[in-house]
């Protein structure tokens, strides 16, 4: 006689019956027309993210809860995002990514809870919490119910700014009330051609303002990272996206109660940077790469930049010295000679504040004529911008360590991490000069009198500007006044950083009591 399965081996069957249904999502035809975009699917992007094998998820089984316009007859589970937590480099982290092979990704409420649930416990663990982004956006057929979910992820997004780190990636479509959530986490990465980011699509621009444009042209991963500012990181493939997300994590900590994690690095504290005891041109007026500065500085290979492709005058990124984490801020002289506009301005108070939130010392390299002028820039409110920077070295509380390289002009020496605005260490090269502007301009005021009445105009000229840089723009003066604490040799720099790092690694700020700033939006 045949023995009868008993009855737990076919409950088993059914639960892995049930597994390998909801692992499909909308079915192998939408995911084969998912590869065929060049893009992996919901599931194979969290596997490919976390470390292998780590990852559990919540919630499989859910499914919505519509029974309008027949969705009561299509239910699929998972309800088209997959949730769960797992490890990046053995760390825990939470991941959210959503199913365009179900329903095109649409968010439901069901859908809507499985977020809100996986940040909520994000929080609650003190862990990281990363969103991968393919939606069509909210679904139709459940209304203001969707729209009531987005509004509950967007308060986590903010009840969580400053607790967890947040990452969005943008891995496909992203439009309407979705790209709020993306917007409010701390860093935005894009994949080329294959992902899009924008509140109103191309055809209701086309009804509204008769404007003909792509979804590419309009919210592309080029526009946002080169032209909004929006994102941060661009890639080319899913794979490299995922990539970016785990390399950008090992600069991070937990959450804001820990310090960043340090690494071994070979590269010795004690070494010798020869290469800049000529970076600095002789020529003021000449321009030079502050990212070979900056490289040249920091533990070998160690610098990841953070918007490379937006306002390239200045320049920010994660970095190591030491193998200690370090966020790295600098002026580009190489772009509109380093000027600060309000694009520059945004992109430095909002990477100073992020460091500020997660316990991440403030490396600032200047190199910096001043604020941009013209009648766009004050129109475009560089009061406003540029008082962010301002906002965000004054409420840092971790260390700030500063190195002025050549110039420090005006209101734009200020605010690019000067000792009165809470620097802990401020060096400058001997090449540095520090004043309210700039020695040519300078002298035509202050020596007025002196050139109208001087026989050879230009020789008086040259010699007048030669001693205002050596006498008032000489970095000997900050120097006696104490706003700076040492001159430095170019090739020292990264063993006096190093110095200067370990020495406040712990420092401790106290601020007054209060319910909150208001920043200069």
């Amino acid at each position: 006689m045949t023995p009868q399965p008993s009855k737990t081996s076919a409950k088993l069957e059914e639960l892995d019956r049930r597994n390998e249904e909801a692992k499909l999502g909308g079915g192998q035809d939408r995911i084969d027309k998912q590869h065929a975009k060049g893009k992996m699917t919901a599931r194979e992007r969290i596997l490919a993210l976390l470390d292998k094998g780590s990852f559990q998820e919540l919630d499989r089984f859910v499914v919505h809860d519509c029974t309008e316009f027949g969705m009561d007859k299509q239910k699929i589970k998972g309800d088209g995002v997959v949730t769960g937590h797992g490890t990046i480099d053995g760390r825990t982290v939470f991941v959210f990514s959503q199913d365009f092979t179900v329903f095109g990704g649409s968010l439901s409420g069901a859908y809507g809870r499985k977020i809100c649930k996986v940040m909520d416990l994000a929080v609650k663990a003190g862990a990281p919490i990363i969103g991968l982004n393919d939606s069509g956006g909210a679904r139709i057929q459940e209304g203001v119910v969707s729209l009531g979910s987005y509004g509950e992820i967007f308060k986590r997004n903010v009840q969580s700014s400053g607790v967890v780190p947040q990452i969005s990636a943008i891995m496909g479509p992203c439009a309407g009330g979705a790209v709020y959530s993306p917007a409010i986490t701390d860093f935005i990465f894009m994949v080329d051609q294959t992902s899009y980011m924008h509140i109103t699509g191309p055809q209701v621009i086309k009804t509204v303002t008769g404007e003909e444009v792509t979804s590419e042209s309009l919210g592309g991963a080029s526009v946002h990272n080169k032209i909004s500012g929006v994102a941060q990181f661009m890639a080319k493939t899913d794979q490299e996206c995922l990539d970016d997300i785990r390399k950008l994590l090992s600069y991070l900590p937990q959450s804001w109660e820990e310090k960043p994690p340090e690494s071994h690095s070979t590269d010795s504290p004690d070494r010798i940077c020869e290469e800049l005891k000529t970076i600095i041109p002789d020529n003021p007026k000449s321009p030079y790469n502050m990212k070979k500065l900056v490289k040249s500085v920091v533990d070998t290979d160690s610098f990841f930049e953070v918007q490379p492709h937006f306002a390239k005058n200045m320049l920010t990124g994660f970095a190591r010295l030491r193998g200690m984490s370090v966020g790295v801020v600098a002026n580009n002289p190489m772009f509109m000679a380093g000027c600060l506009d309000i694009d520059a301005s945004r992109k430095c108070a909002r990477f100073v504040r992020f460091c500020d939130s997660f316990n991440i010392p403030v490396i600032t390299f200047v190199d910096v004529p001043g604020f941009l002028p013209g009648v766009q820039q004050e129109y475009g409110g560089i009061i406003c911008h540029g008082s962010k920077v301002i906002y965000a070295y004054c409420e840092a509380t971790v260390p700030l360590i500063t190195v002025i390289t050549r110039k420090a002009y005006g209101g734009a020496y200020d605010v690019m991490g000067s000792k009165h605005h809470g620097a802990d260490v401020n060096f400058a090269f001997p090449t540095a000069e520090i004043a309210v502007m700039g020695p040519e301009g300078a002298v035509n005021i202050v020596f007025r009198k002196e050139l109208a009445e001087a026989e050879d105009k230009k020789a008086a000229y040259d010699d007048l500007v030669q001693e205002y840089r050596s006498r008032i723009a000489s970095p000997y003066r900050a120097a006696e006044l104490g706003y700076i604490d040492e001159i430095i040799r170019p090739e020292d720099t990264r063993t006096k950083i190093i110095s200067a790092l370990l020495a406040i690694r712990n420092k401790k700020t106290f601020r007054p009591v209060r319910r909150h700033g208001n920043v200069p939006m």
